[in-house]
Order: structure tokens, then sequence, then C-alpha cells
């Protein structure tokens, strides 16, 4: 079962380290970390997704309302959310496999954002399963280099939230 958690912290020096530490000393899993500044510089934004059972995610939760420097959490299923991964993937191609490749950027909403004689960069904004599926159909192709961001995540929007 995986978790997110919204983790508001006071944006300074050792915050991610600690919330990282409290992860490392009890054993958690962190799937995925993004951290960034909210509209207020004072305050970081940390998307922390987690799996485990039910018991691991509510001591997680638990761990994190103990830490100092967090001013607030909020967690949410991934069904409960708006999630968005970015990639960016640098492959060589050739004669005959950039036509496939730019088919398969056409279908997955990616686009290509550098290219040289032999190679491209390829780019995609989406859901983390999406970007994972595009992963895979270019598995076939000669992968270079890949980066990714953690995920990033909000809650959606409902009717009876709070301003």
């Amino acid at each position: 079962m995986k978790r997110i958690y919204s983790v508001l912290v006071e944006n300074r020096a050792g915050v991610l380290a600690k919330v990282a530490g409290l992860f490392w000393r009890r054993c958690f899993n962190i799937d995925s970390l993004a951290v960034g500044e909210t509209d207020s510089p004072d305050v970081s934004n940390m998307i922390i997704v987690s799996s485990g059972d039910q018991r691991t995610l509510e001591q997680i939760e638990k761990q994190l309302n103990k830490k100092l420097d967090v001013i607030k959490v909020k967690t949410f299923s991934e069904s409960e959310a708006v999630s968005r991964e970015l990639m960016l993937i640098k492959v060589r191609y050739n004669r005959d496999n950039r036509k496939d490749i730019m088919e398969n950027c056409e279908i997955m909403g990616a686009q290509i954002v550098d290219l040289s004689k032999n190679m491209m960069t390829i780019q995609i904004c989406d859901t983390p399963e999406r970007v994972r599926i595009f992963l895979e159909t270019m598995r076939s192709i000669r992968i270079v280099e890949i980066t990714r961001t953690g995920t990033v995540a909000l809650q959606r929007c409902g009717e009876t939230e709070s301003q």
C-alpha cells in the first residue's frame, strides 16, 4: 500500500536530513521525495511517497508530526491526489528507430527537447504510472542516461475542502 505525505516544514538547513533520518532510523521506505519552496520563502513542502502496511504508514504520519520543524502533515492515497513526475531521457537513435521514437513521444505526450546527429533528449511530465509506461516503451532503444524527479502531488479538489 502506498501513501503520499504532504509535509510543510520550516525552510532551513538540516530539515531534510532530519526527516530522511527519521525514515532511515525506523527502516521506513521512501519511494519518492520532492522538496520545494511554497509561496512563502520560509516554508517548504516535502512530498514523500512511501509504501508499507497500514501500521507502518500510520507510524510514519505520527513520527512526522513529532518533528519540531514540521508545520503540518497531510496524508492521502494515490487515488486522492493529482500527481506528476518529470523524466528526462537521453537516447541514441539511428535511421531505423528514429520514426518509432518520435511516434512513441507523440502517443505519450513526450517532447524532444534536444537533438544531435545521433542522440536526442526527451522530456515527459505525466503521472508516475504513465512515466513508467513511457520508460518501458523506450527500453528497446539504446538509453544513454535518465534522470527523474520525485513525485509531486496535491490532494484532489473537494467541494467541502476548507480554503
